[in-house]
């Protein structure tokens, strides 16, 4: 099995705009990440060395995409967060979606929103831009190599 960032697919869609976020967008070396907010398991010890476990309901997460000064999909995302933020009709609203069809992985995050704008250094040399979101829901699924070459 091999793995290149050439098969990720990953769009944005929301009040105001839907594009792709994924290979060919002027991703960084570093790439998107999706981590969950919290700890799925909350494990307490009693004074007598019981243990008890507390499942936690929450899906919530972040989301990270970093994307190279020169991208073109910083001016679609400044212009989505600009729209966004002027008002509370249109915030939380978007729906990202990651893929990668050639080994399995699918993640759907949903009720997303910006957390801030990106700080943006101008440097020596011009290194990239971080977006984060917040997501209230991330659903994934890790593949096993769903495609083979045949």
């Amino acid at each position: 099995m091999t793995y290149s960032f050439l098969d990720v697919l990953a769009t944005i869609t929301g009040p105001g705009g839907s594009f792709s976020l994924g290979a060919g967008s002027g991703n960084s070396e570093e790439g998107i990440s999706i981590e969950f907010a919290e700890e799925k398991d909350r494990l307490v010890i009693g004074a007598d060395g019981t243990g008890m476990h507390s499942l936690n309901a929450s899906k919530a997460g972040k989301i990270m995409v970093r994307l190279l000064k020169t991208s073109p999909v910083n001016a679609q995302l400044s212009q989505l967060y600009s729209f966004q933020t002027t008002s509370s009709l249109f915030h939380g609203q978007n729906i990202i979606v990651l893929t990668n069809p050639v080994i399995g992985d699918d993640y759907t995050c949903t009720g997303v929103a910006f957390t801030k704008f990106p700080r943006n250094d101008f440097a020596k040399e011009a290194g990239f831009l971080e977006w984060d979101f917040n997501a209230a829901v991330i659903d994934p699924v890790l593949g096993s190599g769903i495609l083979e070459a045949a």
